[in-house]
């Protein structure tokens, strides 16, 4: 080769680089091929086993290489086969911690942003639960029969029924159990006993919080709620929530209606057995809600009340000898499932009353009364409510007929029934029924003049303040042997000894009628009260004066606004009190002067907390003893003598009153015996047309009278109401003083003497014998009098007059009247 190739040869290539032949790529090419080839050569020439080694650390170079490019070596890149494919033991754990921490995070997350949602609005409401004064269920009222209690009101034992049952770690868990989940659904795949697999917590917040559905993402929620509910609520709170919200079966939701339900008990009754049975209903209501009747549901449920009583055993809550006592006893098979009682018959008039009473005499308003939750104990009687109902249905199928009489169509009656020592109302009669369309409660409502059963108002008036019998002087006392003018159409004057006016009279001045124009004479008063005679109580009325009368009225338990204002007529019934306001007042003659108010409800629990403002109402000193006792003695002699003899049915001592108002728009009869006051009240209106109508032809009657069908109603009743209780007899007539007449009274006649036979003095004028004109508040048959029997019949109240008969009053000094401040009566009632 020249020197010039030579030279050439260590020339720098076009690129620049070195080593690489001036000839151009190519030749480069070439040269690193030599280069290859003779490098394997080499490599043939070395020692046995430096190939591997060499192989080895060329993979583990490569590895290196392939690892810094890899986040994860997996699949391993250092791993051949199936090793290949294999975690490492760090991979493993590292995954490990990395999902646990991610779930934590997770949970975190969801458990800081969960919030306690606001309780479902259905398991919010509540019925209220309205009882007899036996303390068994009278009705419940609203959509869901719920009525909450405090969880002190469980028994500890039936708490712990339900918790053996579904959660017997409830006091210690978090409020989640997941061995419990697992555990249910073991046991439901291998045909084990069913078992919830949610807490009580969870269980509680399923029912109050959430839907009843199945998916997971509920299931998520329940937890997490139930986790942080848990925080929140105490253990006893959560229990409580959870027995008051469960549904049970039998249209049951809650522990109380539940334990009504099943056993007609109320939840503090349970006992161990019957609360593991209530505690078996909840996983299986639908079925085991029939175990009285059906044996399919009663085979299950005595098994599943068997579990119940076992795990309580097991978890030291009971002895095993109480277990085995328990199961010797048998199972506790619960009532005869009956429907919620609802509003039909006399319970829609009672419930309303007893609203009534609870809206007037305590904090609750009628809207919070809607929202539920109350559990309303009442004074009715059972027994007598329906003895009472009874009565009146069987008096009008004896005597009414609207299908083939319309005189009968619209006929209604309202009655009432008082504890005269406490005011306590025990009995109502308030129509037809609310199912029947008849929505006002007759017992109740005002607007039915009371006709002569207001005159005993005015005895006592006159018994109390005396009456002005001359003008310009003082009152003079009056007894019930007081004379006044019983004659028809007498004129009436005030206690200034004018003539009271009267426009609609041709002579301008007040003539009071009678119902038929019999000459009665002077008459005492207890006469005139026997015979319902109207003319001496519309004068008496006039000379003891109308703010006297009123007052009486007022303190004996009736109400301002039922009053009429001053005229004659308010003096013989022209108001209209209700039949329960007027059985009030002769309670107050009942009772000695004592007036109660009356009332209907004794106690009202809401969440399980009794209410203030039920305590029973105090009496009222309302008048003398003296004046009470001598109004009875009167009344005592309308049932024996006078308008009032159909009572004598009864067949115990009674006092009473009977009452007819013009043109026989209204009968009434009010009387009582020592234990019960009852009022009746019969009349006639067309539900379309307001206003009362007359009731003559009324069942047969040419007229209608309250001796007639109220008094029939009234001993119907009060013989059942009374049956059992011993016959008591009313107070001796008190000893009163020297009586005073009406001016124009005949003086007293001589006492005869032996020898004579016939008067030496005129003496009070008698109508002639014979018989009641047409029924007219006469006794049937006609009463048995020493004064003789009467000709004629007469009104019983209203404008209308009356009859005759009856028995003297002997006279002794009378006290001084005391005067008493007017009364204002409440609200509403009951």
């Amino acid at each position: 080769m020249s020197e010039h190739r030579r030279r050439s040869s260590g020339r720098t290539g076009p690129s620049g680089s070195e080593g690489v032949p001036y000839g151009g790529r190519a030749e480069a090419r070439r040269a690193a091929r030599a280069g290859g080839r003779r490098g394997r050569r080499a490599a043939d020439t070395r020692p046995a086993g430096a190939g591997h080694s060499g192989r080895a650390a060329t993979r583990r170079a490569n590895s290196a290489r392939s690892s810094r490019a890899r986040l994860i070596d997996y699949p391993r890149a250092d791993k051949l086969g199936l090793r290949r494919w294999l975690p490492s033991w760090k991979q493993l754990l590292g995954t490990f911690l990395v999902f646990s921490g991610g779930l934590l995070g997770l949970f975190g997350y969801a458990y800081a942003t969960t919030t306690i949602p606001s309780a479902n609005p259905s398991t919010q409401q509540q019925s209220n639960t309205y009882y007899w004064s036996d303390g068994s269920v009278m009705a419940t009222q609203g959509q869901t029969n719920r009525q909450n209690v405090d969880l002190a009101q469980v028994p500890k034992l039936a708490q712990w029924d339900f918790l053996a049952a579904e959660n017997a770690t409830f006091y210690t868990d978090p409020g989640v159990d997941t061995q419990g989940m697992l555990r249910a659904v073991y046991h439901m795949a291998t045909g084990g006993e069913v078992q919830s697999g949610s807490t009580i917590t969870q269980q509680f917040v399923k029912n109050t919080y959430l839907s009843q559905n199945q998916s997971v993402t509920r299931k998520l929620r329940e937890i997490m709620i139930s986790l942080k509910i848990g925080s929140q609520l105490s253990k006893q709170q959560i229990l409580q929530g959870y027995l008051n919200s469960c549904y049970y079966g039998r249209d049951a939701y809650g522990i109380e209606a539940a334990a009504r339900a099943y056993y007609h008990e109320h939840a503090s009754q349970l006992t161990v057995s019957q609360g593991a049975f209530i505690a078996a209903t909840v996983n299986e209501p639908s079925l085991l809600m029939h175990a009285d009747t059906d044996p399919q549901a009663k085979t299950q449920a005595k098994a599943r009340w068997t579990y119940v009583l076992e795990r309580m055993a097991k978890i030291h809550k009971i002895t095993d000898a109480q277990e085995q006592q328990y199961l010797a006893a048998g199972f506790p098979t619960p009532k005869p499932y009956t429907a919620s009682a609802g509003m039909s018959g006399q319970t829609g008039y009672l419930v309303d009353a007893a609203k009534k009473y609870v809206e007037a005499h305590s904090s609750i308003t009628e809207q919070q009364l809607g929202r539920g939750g109350y559990q309303i104990y009442t004074t009715f009687d059972k027994k007598k409510v329906n003895a009472l109902a009874a009565s009146v249905a069987a008096m009008e199928k004896k005597h009414l007929d609207p299908k083939h009489r319309s005189a009968d169509k619209n006929v209604q009656v309202g009655a009432a029934s008082i504890d005269p020592s406490s005011g306590a109302v025990v009995a109502l009669y308030g129509g037809a029924g609310w199912n029947k369309g008849h929505w006002t409660d007759n017992a109740d409502a005002t607007g039915v003049p009371v006709g002569s059963t207001f005159k005993p108002v005015d005895l006592a008036a006159a018994l109390d303040h005396g009456a002005v019998l001359s003008p310009g002087q003082p009152a003079s006392p009056i007894t019930p042997g007081s004379k006044f003018n019983g004659d028809d159409g007498i004129t009436i004057k005030n206690q200034q000894g004018q003539q009271m006016p009267d426009p609609g009279d041709p002579t301008g001045v007040l003539h009071q009628r009678n119902d038929v124009p019999t000459k009665w004479g002077y008459i005492t008063l207890r006469k005139a009260m026997e015979q319902s005679v109207n003319t001496p109580y519309v004068q008496l009325g006039e000379y003891v004066g109308y703010d006297n009368v009123e007052n009486e009225a007022l303190k004996a338990g009736l109400l301002r606004k039922s009053l009429q204002y001053d005229t004659p007529g308010f003096y013989i019934g022209t108001s209209t009190p209700s039949a329960i306001r007027m059985a009030d007042a002769y309670a107050t003659f009942d009772a000695g002067g004592v007036q109660h108010e009356p009332y209907s409800v004794t106690k009202v629990i809401a969440d399980g907390q009794p209410f203030p403002g039920f305590d029973k109402p105090k009496g009222t000193t309302a008048m003398p003893a003296s004046t009470a006792d001598t109004v009875t003695d009167v009344l005592q002699d309308v049932v024996k003598h006078g308008t009032g003899t159909n009572a004598q049915a009864l067949g115990r001592p009674a006092a009473g009153k009977t009452g007819t108002t013009d043109d026989y728009k209204s009968a009434w009869f009010i009387g009582y015996t020592p234990q019960l006051v009852t009022s009746v009240a019969m009349f006639k209106e067309d539900p379309k047309n307001a206003g009362l109508q007359s009731m003559q032809g009324v069942g047969g009657f040419s007229k209608v009278f309250g001796a007639d069908m109220p008094t029939e109603v009234w001993t119907g009743y009060m013989t059942p109401a009374l049956q059992g209780q011993p016959v008591q007899q009313f107070p001796p007539v008190p000893q009163l003083g020297q009586s005073t007449d009406e001016y124009g009274a005949p003086s007293p006649a001589p006492t005869p003497s032996p020898a004579a036979s016939t008067p030496t003095a005129p003496v009070t004028p008698s109508p002639s014998a014979g018989t009641c004109h047409a029924k007219k508040d006469c006794p049937s048959p006609t009463p048995t009098d020493t004064s003789g029997t009467i000709t004629g019949g007469t009104g019983d109240g209203g404008l209308l007059g009356g009859t005759t008969g009856g028995a003297t009053q002997s006279t002794s000094p009378t006290p001084t009247p005391t005067p008493t401040p007017s009364f204002s009566g409440p609200g509403r009632h009951p």
